[in-house]
């Protein structure tokens, strides 16, 4: 049974997972923002990220695209940040809103590359993409799906991917690691958790059933046109992810000054 419970960017049901009994039959399908930003992007999420959960597997990576309209006088991401040292504080980026994964890609990218950019939320992915499309800002950051026909029909201009390797949805399109920045990761991703406490042969036998899920090849047909890139691993190297990903972008939400209280 999937039950949403929606609220405070993932925080009402990671608190009700993170309450539950730990017997194996309550989980947290979790994201970046549950697991890792959250914590440093509210006062208060109910719940200890790391401490609260036992780690199952990480599914998979959505990855970010830079991109810009076509107007603008860049055709790669290594121009767009030439440009933006020529031209510092005046090119402004468009996102989905404050505390996004679209935004904090942009925040590490401007503290990767030591440039100088804007950020102007808007209130959803659609409204942002409008005012690309439009000419109005001149370049955008956003997952994948919501921009592929622009890109398709040249209302948009993709320059770079945010995962550490192509991505399956884009695979002609380099990513900031490859093309300018190495190292660089900023992606939307998912995993499986479950209480703290649940014990071991119940967490083997999830990751078993798991993995046997992002090995069917239907469902992995599904989860790639969704624009996410397959993972899968042990327990260990997911809750050892997800403790490396919290003070990486405590350190960009900081620097951002975002905040969603």
């Amino acid at each position: 049974m999937i039950e949403n419970r929606p609220g405070a960017g993932g925080n009402v049901a990671g608190e009700t997972v993170a309450r539950a009994t730990p017997d194996g039959y309550t989980l947290l399908l979790g994201s970046n923002s549950t697991l890792a930003t959250n914590v440093s992007l509210y006062k208060k999420i109910g719940f200890d990220p790391v401490k609260d959960f036992a780690a199952i597997t990480l599914i998979g990576w959505q990855a970010n695209v830079f991109y810009v309209h076509p107007s603008m006088p860049v055709q790669t991401l290594r121009e767009l940040i030439d440009y933006a040292k020529a031209n510092p504080g005046k090119l402004s980026y468009a996102t989905g809103g404050h505390g996004t994964t679209a935004h904090l890609s942009g925040e590490l990218l401007k503290t990767e590359a030591k440039i100088d950019i804007v950020h102007v939320p808007h209130r959803g992915t659609g409204p942002a993409l409008q005012n690309t499309v439009a000419g109005h800002i001149p370049m955008g950051i956003s997952s994948i799906a919501p921009v592929g026909e622009h890109f398709r029909s040249g209302t948009l201009r993709p320059l770079a991917v945010t995962t550490l390797a192509r991505t399956a949805l884009l695979p002609d399109i380099g990513t900031v690691a490859e093309l300018a920045i190495p190292g660089f990761e900023a992606t939307t991703w998912h995993g499986l958790v479950a209480p703290a406490g649940t014990p071991a042969a119940i967490i083997n036998t999830l990751h078993k059933g798991m993995m046997a899920t992002l090995n069917d090849p239907d469902a992995r047909k599904q989860l790639i046109n969704l624009g996410v890139d397959l993972a899968g691993n042990t327990p260990e190297e997911f809750a050892a992810y997800i403790k490396a990903e919290i003070p990486k972008w405590a350190a960009i939400v900081k620097a951002s000054g975002a905040s969603l209280d």
